[in-house]
């Protein structure tokens, strides 16, 4: 039986390779003392080319046949090149020695890129900025020639794994060359990763062509920027939010004396008819400065109504109001607007205390004057 295997070795009739690792790029056909029977049934599938190499000489560059998707059987016909090295001048019908590699031409996706270190960019709006990327890239078999000159030598099995780190560490130094060429300013990086990945693609194809690969796609699936543009990027966002700061700010301020009004530790003057005098007061204004479309966006909010005398109050530093009388009524009576509480109304060239002014001192006229000093 050993001696029938080991003729049924040497006389192999069926050359082919079913492969099942997905990430084996070229695979070396074994036999027994690398003989070959004349007019075996070479079969190279879809996804696949076979080339055939004279036996020892690839160190010299001396790749022979190159077989297409197919079923051959070889003959010196079919086999020029290598029936030249041979010196097959008048045919040829014994066992020869040959090699024949497969390569997989199919696409060879999701193996992973990053830059090794930041990235420098000169950016229009953030100056010189630091960046960092990852993401996935594919690739196939352009050349099989090449390849198998370039890199797979004499290797039985050449996978991904062989060359995945040395792809990797070139697509990382590449980017940190191209990312300042690329013209997309950083804040826009993130929105743009596609078309960063095909100008990544575009600048180092070429150093996967001199290796017989093409670099079929390079996706970016993160960008990584320094902190502060990311805040300034946050930022951005919330201004285009807010809009209008002027309403913003008016609505801020009315919902910090709604919340001042609702906390029971803050008694005293900032509670009662005087807080809600200045909560209305606030909300009326923004609820004017948003009413009436068809007084047009730009509309300045209208005077107060002819007769109606309307005070600002100043209060622990702040200014506040404006009030009509009622509401400053309301205040003398919580203690919030006293005599000497400065004031102001339009017409006025400055501040002034309440007492001073003639249509104030009615309010006071209930009220006891402050005490003479001892």
């Amino acid at each position: 039986m050993g001696l029938w295997n080991k003729l049924s070795n040497e006389f192999i009739d069926i050359i082919e390779w079913l492969d099942d690792q997905p990430d084996v790029m070229v695979h070396r056909f074994e036999r027994y003392q690398n003989e070959i029977k004349m007019g075996a049934k070479l079969t190279v599938r879809e996804g696949q080319v076979a080339i055939m190499v004279n036996e020892g000489q690839l160190g010299k560059g001396q790749v022979a046949d190159v077989f297409m998707p197919g079923m051959y059987q070889l003959t010196t016909e079919n086999m020029p090149l290598l029936a030249t090295l041979k010196g097959w001048k008048y045919g040829f019908n014994s066992p020869f020695k040959a090699e024949v590699y497969f390569f997989k031409t199919t696409r060879f996706t999701n193996l992973k890129w990053g830059t090794a270190g930041p990235a420098t960019m000169r950016d229009p709006e953030f100056g010189v900025v630091r960046v960092t990327a990852f993401g996935i890239y594919g690739l196939r078999i352009k050349d099989a020639k090449t390849m198998l000159l370039e890199l797979v030598g004499t290797q039985a099995d050449f996978s991904t794994r062989d060359i995945e780190e040395n792809l990797r560490g070139k697509i990382g130094v590449r980017i940190k060359e191209v990312m300042p060429e690329i013209g997309v300013p950083v804040i826009d990086l993130e929105a743009k990763v596609t078309v960063v990945g095909e100008r990544i693609r575009e600048k180092i194809a070429g150093d996967f062509e001199q290796y017989g690969l093409e670099l079929t796609e390079v996706q970016v699936q993160d960008i990584g920027l320094p902190e502060e543009v990311e805040k300034a990027i946050d930022q951005q966002g919330a201004m285009r939010v807010i809009g209008n700061m002027n309403q913003f700010a008016q609505y801020q301020g009315a919902q910090a004396l709604r919340d001042a009004a609702q906390n029971e530790g803050m008694a005293g003057s900032m509670m009662g008819v005087g807080v809600g005098g200045m909560l209305s007061q606030s909300m009326g204004n923004l609820f004017q400065a948003n009413a009436a479309p068809s007084a047009g966006a730009g509309a300045a909010v209208p005077p107060p109504l002819p007769g109606v005398m309307q005070y600002f109050v100043a209060h622990q530093g702040a200014q506040t109001g404006p009030f009509d009388m009622a509401a400053l009524q309301a205040q003398v009576q919580n203690g919030t607007l006293q005599r000497d509480t400065l004031v102001w109304r339009q017409g006025m060239s400055a501040w002034a205390k309440a007492q001073d002014q003639a249509e104030l001192q009615a309010l006071f006229a209930a009220m006891p004057p402050p005490l003479p000093p001892q």
